[in-house]
């Protein structure tokens, strides 16, 4: 895997800081057959240090966002929550994206689960998105993956824009445009 850690907010990167993000993200490579991009952003505040890790793929983005009063501590929960998402994930994304093609190849087949952004200055954050066509199933798992709590996509079926979202009491919702 190849690793990009940055600084930001005034936090210089040490090579320790590097290293250990390097190591810790060993135990997310593990998961997928290809060799990937993870992109660590280290931020530090006043009363807190946070971390966030993206690893994009060809179909989905990973992506754990996690602060703590430790660097090395927040690195660690970023990658165990990256973990979780790939373990929760990766049955539900080969079974339900069989039909596009090299999904299944993605992941490694015989992994035994068990044993194992830019900031900008001005005050409104703008993101330049590309509409993929999928189904409700599959926006939800994109969804979860980035760790978002909606996500936007084109309707296979109806080929319009809606929007899929995390309730309040936990379920999933959905928008659909005319």
């Amino acid at each position: 895997m190849k690793v990009q850690v940055r600084g930001k907010n005034g936090f210089e990167v040490t090579d320790a800081i590097e290293a250990y993000a390097g190591d810790k993200l060993i135990k997310v490579e593990r998961y997928f057959k290809e060799e990937l991009d993870a992109f660590v952003v280290c931020k530090i505040y006043k009363d807190h240090h946070k971390v966030e890790v993206t690893i994009p793929t060809k179909y989905y983005t990973m992506r754990a966002e996690v602060s703590n009063d430790d660097m090395y501590a927040a690195i660690d929960l970023a990658i165990d929550k990256l973990e979780s998402q790939i373990r929760k994930n990766k049955t539900k994304i080969t079974r339900s994206l069989q039909k596009k093609d090299g999904v299944s190849e993605l992941f490694i087949d015989n992994l035994d689960l068990e044993a194992l952004e830019r900031e900008l200055i001005a005050p409104v954050k703008k993101k330049s998105i590309v509409l993929d066509h999928m189904s409700i199933d599959e926006a939800i798992t994109a969804m979860e993956m980035l760790g978002h709590d909606f996500f936007i996509f084109k309707d296979e079926k109806t080929d319009k824009v809606n929007i899929t979202y995390l309730r309040n009491d936990g379920k999933y919702g959905v928008i659909e445009t005319e």
